[in-house]
């Protein structure tokens, strides 16, 4: 589904929306249950406060094959704080009630969402005010039950493609995909990096020279730096999505919860800005 027929999808809306303003969309992601359900709400109205355009909450599982150690050390500790997907879709709920018009995404692993059922488990997650996922552990040539169920509901169904995706594998991609595509930064994982390689840059160029601005391209993995983000987005990206630098500022050791929080928004409002002196590229959607 191409992402011009999701219409009313937050989403959507929102990288419309960024076109008219000339700047990059600032998305970030949290672990749902770290280091509680409760705390996770905070941290959310933290971010969105700060700026941040659209939100991703993780279901944490107990294989997250695309995450770093930061990532999959917070699916840990959510996963023994009892944290299951439904209460999960419960938080989004409350983020929902209190940010009607905040993009909402779920990353998680297949296995969760096609467990409970599929058709249940996305309408349960639409009826909670979830915009769309991201499943990186399912294959293209499996998701089009998927992508078929997500798509009657006006879900985004959004897919990864790494640097070293070929033109034709990124093509049938784009066929499924809708929202934004996820492109992979470096190989590997997920977790900060101090610097990118020349090749993550190229391969931003190349896939957007291939996409032709047809759907949005979101870059992610490794992101903590403002100097960063402008760097990707002179390259390309219509996005940028941060997730271990986030999860590491709520890590750090502090007694106060609240001066964590105080950090991040101090962090989260650096990356805005950048965001808002980095216009995108006139080729965009």
């Amino acid at each position: 589904m191409p992402t011009s027929e999701l219409e009313n999808n937050r989403i959507c809306c929102k990288f419309r929306q960024l076109v008219l303003e000339n700047r990059p969309a600032l998305i970030c992601y949290v672990v749902a249950g770290y280091p509680t359900l409760k705390y996770t709400e905070e941290i959310v109205s933290t971010i969105v406060e700060s700026g941040a355009d659209i939100v991703e909450i993780g279901i944490p599982f107990s294989d997250p094959i695309a995450d770093g150690p930061t990532i999959q050390q917070a699916s840990t500790v959510a996963l023994k704080n009892g944290t299951t997907p439904q209460k999960c879709l419960e938080l989004v709920g409350a983020v929902r009630e209190k940010f009607p018009r905040l993009p909402l995404l779920i990353m998680t692993y297949s296995n969760i969402v096609f467990r409970s059922g599929l058709e249940e488990f996305l309408r349960t997650s639409r009826l909670k005010g979830v915009d769309g996922f991201i499943l990186p552990d399912l294959e293209l040539t499996e998701s089009y039950s998927y992508v078929n169920a997500a798509s009657k509901l006006n879900m985004a169904t959004v897919f990864l493609a790494s640097p070293n995706t070929d033109a034709s594998r990124l093509k049938k991609i784009m066929e499924v995909c809708s929202g934004f595509l996820y492109v992979v930064s470096v190989y590997g994982t997920t977790g900060s990096r101090a610097e990118y390689e020349d090749y993550t840059f190229q391969s931003i160029r190349r896939i957007k020279e291939i996409t032709e601005g047809k759907i949005p391209i979101a870059v992610g993995f490794g992101i903590s730096r403002p100097d960063q983000v402008t760097s990707l987005v002179n390259s390309g990206a219509d996005a940028v999505i941060i997730g271990s630098a986030i999860i590491d500022r709520i890590a750090a050791r502090h007694p106060n919860d609240k001066y964590k929080l105080v950090n991040l928004r101090a962090f989260v409002e650096q990356l805005r800005e950048a965001c808002l002196q980095t216009p995108i590229s006139s080729e965009n959607l």
